[in-house]
């Protein structure tokens, strides 16, 4: 069977409510080596920091002080308006500021939504919210969807599907967003044999993973994405592809990497997926026969094997990582560093 089948999943329930409007951009020092923002489910926000050495962290929201502490601190936030998207601003005693609103961007049409940034770097940067975004597909977008993609200031979409998927289940998208296909199987991808078992099954996603550095047509597409945000391609630039984890999650992983995010933290966003399609899976393994769900299971998940693979792949062929930005993504030092100073704040 093609490599894009595999890699569609089943039809899944989806998710409810927000995109934003875009951070501002810092040149100071940030301070935090950690800090992420998580929404509740009753309309309050969990905002959490590590920032050594530093007396006073205010939390803004709207303009206004929400919330405060020291050096470490986790608050709850309640009672804020209601908005697409809540962005916070923590703003240390010294140093820069540091902008973060919750990752996932909830909508009913998607369930795998989610900004792209909020990374701390090696060297102490972050990477920007409110720029990149990654996604499963977008046929089931609402015209509620639609609006709140437009007040998030979605200007492209690189679709990295197959021509099949495009063509069975079109994106929908905001007028005026700029759409590109970007196909990293590619339509005369190589043919699997269907897998029998669970093992035959995550021995297939590791391949599948492999292809998505080495193929022609992985490193075509990939490294269109990749010109066009070291280009300063504008704000809102969106990939993604059916279930948004394997070919959205390799080009978040390759991105990430680039920029000078520990693997570690690579890792976890890509494990998240996971997290975000959880139910999603579950519902579509429920509609199975046991013995089929069994087999199919390691096709739903992200597996650390998985990006570990594509990650060694990288090693055998190109020998690093930086050799494998330039050969396969095309990115040279002038690109490479236009892309982190379009992307890195700090």
């Amino acid at each position: 069977m093609p490599a894009a089948a595999l890699l569609v999943g089943l039809a899944a329930p989806a998710a409810a409510a927000a995109p934003a409007h875009h951070p501002g951009h810092g040149a100071q020092r940030i301070p935090f080596t950690a800090a992420e923002v998580t929404a509740r489910d009753d309309g309050s926000y969990t905002v959490t920091w590590k920032a050594p050495g530093v007396r006073h962290v205010a939390v803004r929201a709207n303009g206004r002080t929400v919330a405060s502490g020291g050096a470490t601190g986790t608050v709850t936030v309640k009672g804020l308006p209601a908005a697409d998207r809540q962005w916070f601003d923590l703003v240390p005693a010294h140093g820069g500021a540091l902008r973060l609103a919750d990752r996932l961007i909830e909508l009913d049409g998607t369930v795998n939504f989610r900004d792209a940034g909020g990374y701390r770097t090696k060297d102490g940067r972050w990477v920007k919210m409110g720029v990149v975004y990654r996604s499963d597909s977008l046929d089931k977008l609402t015209d509620a969807d639609l609006a709140k993609l437009k007040r998030l200031g979605l200007a492209a979409d690189y679709d990295l599907r197959t021509t099949a998927e495009r063509t069975d289940a079109p994106d929908r998208v905001p007028e005026g967003t700029r759409y590109v296909a970007a196909n990293v199987l590619g339509d005369g991808s190589p043919v699997f044999s269907l897998p029998k078992t669970a093992a035959e099954a995550e021995r297939l996603m590791i391949d599948v993973e492999k292809s998505m550095v080495g193929a022609a047509s992985a490193k075509a597409a990939y490294s269109s994405v990749f010109a066009d945000l070291a280009d300063g391609d504008p704000d809102g630039t969106l990939y993604h592809c059916t279930a948004g984890k394997d070919r959205t999650g390799w080009a978040s992983a390759a991105l990430l990497t680039a920029l000078g995010v520990p693997r570690e933290t690579v890792m976890a966003d890509y494990l998240a997926s996971n997290d975000y399609r959880a139910e999603a899976n579950a519902a579509a393994l429920a509609a199975l026969p046991a013995e089929q769900a069994a087999v199919y299971k390691p096709m739903l998940d992200v597996r650390a094997a998985y990006l570990n693979s594509g990650f060694a792949e990288v090693e055998r062929a190109y020998g690093s990582f930086a050799a494998y930005e330039k050969k396969a993504l095309g990115l040279d030092a002038r690109e490479l560093r236009a892309l982190r100073a379009e992307l890195l704040t700090g």
